[in-house]
């Protein structure tokens, strides 16, 4: 009899609905429905579990799409896109070397955008501001457009000191996608530091920005007028839903509410 995976079609409408319910650590179960025989084509299949793990990632359960990870390894074998996911994952549960191995193994290929991407983030946590230029810099030049990396490396550059530096990446970002609210507040952090408070509350009304994403702002300016060596990397809480306080060096992560025009982004 053969061994087949749920319906991942139910499977991955489950987990939508269970992570509407708030926690990061809410279980992922498959409904009972979803024991049902596949139904689509095991291309169609194939991608579908991939997009599962994508998910599990975009809402905090990085352990659960590890396991994910060897179970899609063993049916259906390797792929730079499964290594890419492996990767982000082992990077958001603390295992960096092997995290950095996996993108370094991938920074030539079909994913090398994400993978230098990954490389910058893991420099940026470091406190390697000077690796963390580099390997998001190159993550730009490989994807100009995407507003998410160009982000990254704007605020990377802030933390650094670099305001002139930071502005060419926020303002692309902020003009590339005028209604995210994330790329607004990376460029109304970047006015104020820059002391421009007639700027900043422009781009912050423009941008239609809610009170609490206002006060992050002004928070997170006044955190980074301290020198860089004394900014604590803390100071990029980790996207919500999650519950725990781990790191991340963007503030595009600061306000939830994932931009629909970049859901589907790595």
């Amino acid at each position: 009899m053969p061994n087949r995976l749920p319906h991942l079609g139910l499977l991955l409408t489950t987990l939508v609905l269970c992570t509407a319910c708030g926690s990061a650590h809410t279980a992922y179960r498959p409904d009972p429905l979803s024991l049902a025989p596949l139904e689509t084509p095991p291309q169609d299949d194939k991608r579908m579990y991939l997009d599962l793990i994508g998910q599990m990632q975009r809402q905090g359960a990085y352990f659960a799409s590890l396991a994910h990870v060897d179970a899609y390894r063993q049916r259906y074998g390797d792929s730079p896109a499964l290594r890419l996911l492996q990767a982000d994952g082992l990077r958001e549960t603390q295992q960096v070397d092997a995290a950095r191995s996996l993108y370094t193994s991938l920074a030539n290929g079909p994913q090398g955008a994400a993978a230098w991407h990954g490389l910058g983030l893991i420099a940026a946590r470091a406190g390697d501001a000077a690796q963390a230029e580099t390997s998001l810099a190159r993550a730009v030049q490989l994807q100009p457009l995407n507003t998410d990396y160009l982000g990254d490396l704007g605020f990377a550059r802030l933390r650094a000191g670099h305001l002139a530096q930071a502005r060419e990446p926020l303002a692309k970002a902020a003009e590339l996608a005028p209604g995210n609210v994330k790329a607004n507040a990376n460029l109304a952090v970047w006015a104020l530091l820059r002391n421009d408070t007639a700027m900043a509350d422009r781009i912050m009304r423009s941008a239609a920005l809610p009170p609490a994403a206002r006060d992050e702002v002004q928070r997170l300016a006044q955190q980074l007028r301290q020198p860089p060596a004394a900014v604590p990397v803390a100071a990029t809480a980790a996207r919500p839903p999650r519950a725990d306080a781990r790191l991340a060096p963007s503030m595009l992560e600061r306000f939830g509410g994932a931009d629909p025009a970049h859901e589907s982004t790595p």
